[in-house]
């Protein structure tokens, strides 16, 4: 379990907090309103935590040149909506005018500023953690502050002056959102409960199979199922003509390297083929109607769009069965009414199994949130990529800055008495 500090750990009250959080929103391209604000609800934890403290949060949206690219006052005053507290916004980062605010801001006071990508040193100074100290949004703001909190768990993989270039420079600590991830994913890539299952979907071949590689290869793993386009991309390494519609989808899902995830694949399937589950059947669709067929009825004209009764129930003994369970990626087409069946029943399968229920992000989490079941599994992530490279054993430069950053943090805040 990595060793970083936590909210938990500080006695806050009284300090000036720089808050980087992950405030990223969908947004629609016509009337410019947010799709979905889960991440400002998600923020409420380490904001309660901080009500003693003065609060300064620095956040992204979007990127330069991209229709959702825009200021973060809509944010500020949707999180004031929220909290039933006043959230003020500053057009600056950190310019004058951000700095008379942060001086000004008094403790319990929480103030947003702008997107922190509109500073060039954000988007353009690459390279490792101690590299964006250097820059000016770190030069100038962290005199102003006691302590540094990071709670964009969702942008965890990436390294930016507003990232992690203020952990060699402030006492930092993880956010409570930060932490949860952090501890809840540790134990699907360290030390699961076994048996451990992982139940890998979505589209995106070469994301599942990192993740499964990783997994598979440090004996973590009793069973990893694929299901989805993944589950159809394997098929293909294992030998099946799935049809030239369905392989075509699958290989472009899998680019740019479609070719070297397919040779991973078949590596995969020849060494570790007796803990892999592949469909045993699945739903096409023929006239905007759901049929069902089996691999022996392989290949299909017709686009496979769910799995089948058959393989869900091979599935189910095993997530009953099981310790630990991890799932990521839908198992179907499940925004199509006639084959979200096959996605439905391993969430059902989720929430009803006593395993420890890990799930992995992006649209399995959106999909957790949008059924109500977020009390019913163990643990949400709130990340998408960041969730899918931890679980890898990919870079994570966030959580690396915050682990090398806690002797120094805790010597210093133990020297001021503010360790709890």
């Amino acid at each position: 379990m990595p060793e970083v500090l936590g909210l938990d750990q500080v006695r806050l009250d009284g300090l000036k907090v720089l808050l980087r959080a992950d405030l990223n929103l969908p947004i629609d391209p016509i009337s410019k309103e947010f799709l979905d604000d889960s991440r400002l609800q998600k923020m409420a934890p380490s904001l309660r935590k901080l009500e003693g403290s003065s609060v300064v949060i620095m956040a992204h949206q979007s990127r330069p040149g991209r229709f959702d690219f825009t200021d973060l006052s809509q944010h500020a005053a949707r999180l004031s909506e929220l909290l039933g507290r006043s959230v003020e916004f500053v057009n600056d980062i950190c310019g004058p005018v951000a700095l008379e605010a942060i001086k000004s801001l008094q403790p319990g006071g929480i103030l947003v500023l702008d997107n922190v990508r509109m500073h060039p040193d954000e988007t353009n100074l690459k390279g490792e953690i101690e590299d964006q100290e250097e820059s000016e949004i770190v030069r100038v703001l962290w005199p102003h502050f006691d302590l540094f909190v990071n709670d964009a768990f969702g942008a965890a993989h990436r390294s930016s002056p507003s990232l992690t270039g203020f952990t060699r420079v402030l006492p930092s600590v993880a956010g409570s959102l930060m932490k949860n991830e952090i501890d809840a994913l540790s134990i699907a890539i360290e030390n699961p409960p076994r048996p451990y299952v992982a139940i890998l979907g979505g589209a995106k071949a070469d994301d599942s199979l990192r993740v499964a590689s990783n997994l598979l290869e440090k004996d973590l793993v009793d069973c990893v199922a694929f299901l989805g386009v993944v589950g159809n991309f394997m098929l293909v390494a294992d030998g099946h003509d799935i049809g030239e519609i369905n392989e075509e989808f699958a290989m472009n899902q899998a680019q740019p390297n479609a070719r070297e995830a397919l040779e991973t694949a078949k590596e995969m399937l020849r060494n570790f083929r007796e803990r892999i589950m592949l469909p045993e059947d699945m739903a096409i669709e023929v006239n905007n109607s759901r049929e069902q067929i089996s691999l022996r009825d392989l290949p299909t004209k017709y686009p496979i769009y769910d799995v089948g009764l058959n393989t869900l129930r091979t599935l189910r003994p095993i997530i009953m069965g099981a310790s630990c369970v991890l799932w990521n990626g839908p198992a179907s087409y499940f925004e199509k009414q006639n084959f979200a069946f096959g996605t439905i029943e391993v969430l059902n399968m989720c929430t009803e199994t006593t395993a420890m229920t890990i799930i992995g992000g992006g649209h399995t989490s959106a999909l957790v949130e949008a059924r109500g079941a977020v009390g019913k599994v163990t643990h949400n992530s709130t990340g998408g990529g960041a969730t899918l490279t931890m679980l890898s054993d990919g870079k994570m430069p966030v959580i690396r800055s915050l682990i090398e950053s806690y002797g120094t943090s805790q010597s210093t805040l133990s020297g001021k008495g503010l360790l709890s």
